[in-house]
């Protein structure tokens, strides 16, 4: 959450409802003050995720040793101020975006492993679906797998930790080994510790769709010292080698095309997104309408805050009010509903 290191009434991330009482408590806020300490967290979390999204694509570009956060805040299009008023330094949103990664990717592989079936099928669907992700992101891949060895010991505890839970998984093995207890219980880590360095070496040789043409490899790697050499050679005939088909991407490894949000030439504040959102809340909305929504009094305020969104092509005015002495009424454009939606969609999955 913000850090609230103070700025303008238009920054993002300050304050709370309304100013305490004689008793150090909020005042409980009329409804207004509640929409616009809704729009201010909303747009503080929109404004993170755009910068641990430019943290990721800056350390698969450059490496996490030559991340700096002017680097960051030019890739993520918000002010330094914004930055530091989320983050403390530059190692605390390189952690917040390897926590992100392994969030997005464990949303993923975890459902794949809980389904039914024997250890072997579920350790070939968290395989196959983490493999799958890498490939459709390697900039996820590069954080966490590549560059948190060089990212100093905060990051590489945060590696072991996950690294901890998958050997965990894969140790679940020796239930289903077919002589004695099975290997011991370093042979998993062992497992694990290949398996790894092989996606660590194809991730830095940067080949697209390359990863998951090694599931039958590595799971073949997998099951050899837990069911033997014939349950192995079985893997081998999983995608690339002929006998299984290739699986699919899944559709949650997929990106839904480019974000509008990154492509704006623009800082997002919380006023213009209070404007923006008050224009789709009640299409056909007068300046006035307009201002009300936002909680914007300031006529004059208002008027920049919708031309400068109709200049980015946000929103459409179809009656000029100053030609003919009608109120203007205000729309979303095509582009200012893929904006628009990609804001509600990244505030609802903060």
């Amino acid at each position: 959450m913000p850090r609230g290191r103070g700025g303008s009434s238009d920054d993002v991330g300050r304050g709370g409802l309304s100013r305490p009482g004689p008793d150090g408590l909020p005042h409980p806020g009329t409804p207004h003050d509640v929409g616009r300490a809704s729009g201010r967290e909303q747009v503080a979390e929109i404004q993170r995720a755009r910068i641990l999204a430019a943290m990721v694509d800056v350390v698969a570009e450059r490496g996490a040793a030559n991340v700096t956060v002017a680097r960051v805040v030019a890739r993520s299009g918000v002010s330094r101020r914004t930055f530091y008023e989320l983050f403390s330094d530059r190692e605390d949103c390189f952690l917040a975006a390897f926590d992100d990664v392994v969030e997005r990717i464990a949303a993923v592989v975890v459902p794949a492993y809980e389904r039914p079936g024997k250890w072997s099928e579920r350790i070939r669907a968290a395989l196959t679906a983490l493999l799958e992700v890498l490939d459709d992101d390697p900039g996820m891949g590069r954080l966490v797998i590549v560059e948190t060895l060089g990212a100093g010991p905060r990051a590489l505890e945060r590696r072991r930790r996950v690294l901890a839970r998958i050997i965990a998984i894969v140790d679940e093995g020796r239930r289903e080994a077919r002589t004695g207890d099975g290997p011991p219980p370093l042979t998993a880590e062992g497992v694990v510790g290949a398996v790894f360095s092989v996606i660590h070496a194809r991730l830095l040789e940067g080949d697209r769709r390359a990863l998951l043409k090694l599931a039958g490899p590595l799971m073949s790697t997998i099951v050899l010292p837990y069911l033997g050499a014939a349950a192995a050679r079985r893997e081998l005939t999983l995608p690339g080698t002929g006998a299984r088909p290739v699986p699919k991407a899944s559709d949650k490894s997929r990106r839904n095309g480019p974000d509008p949000l990154r492509e704006l030439p623009m800082r997002l504040t919380y006023r213009t997104v209070r404007v923006l959102m008050a224009v789709a809340a009640n299409p056909g909305s007068s300046n006035r309408a307009v201002a009300d929504g936002a909680g914007i009094k300031d006529q004059g305020q208002i008027s920049k805050l919708l031309a400068r969104l109709q200049g980015l092509g946000l929103i459409e005015n179809s009656r000029d009010g100053q030609a003919n002495g009608l109120a203007n009424v205000w729309t979303l454009t095509e582009r200012g509903r893929e904006v628009y939606g990609a804001i509600t969609e990244q505030s609802t999955r903060s």
